[in-house]
């Protein structure tokens, strides 16, 4: 008779942290998302990164190593 006494306090207990859990979740202030200057700085920044990767893939070191990395592929790997 205890053990289910202090069950039932437990479970009192929970379910009453969830709920204050649950009310200050359901006040929280909405995050609608990014706004356009986000955006703006993101596609900013990724044009940016676009443009370097596009310079080092395209520089002469880095497509003899691709050709050369292709060419071994296309042997068999050897």
């Amino acid at each position: 008779m205890h053990k289910v006494a202090w069950a039932v306090r437990v479970a009192e207990a929970v379910r009453g942290r969830m709920s204050a859990l649950a009310r200050r979740v359901r006040r929280a202030p909405r995050d609608a998302g990014m706004v356009t200057s986000e955006y703006a700085v993101g596609i900013i920044a990724a044009v940016a990164f676009a443009a370097v990767l596009y310079k080092v893939v395209t520089s002469g070191q880095v497509q003899t190593e691709l050709q050369d990395i292709v060419q071994r592929a296309l042997d068999g790997g050897a």
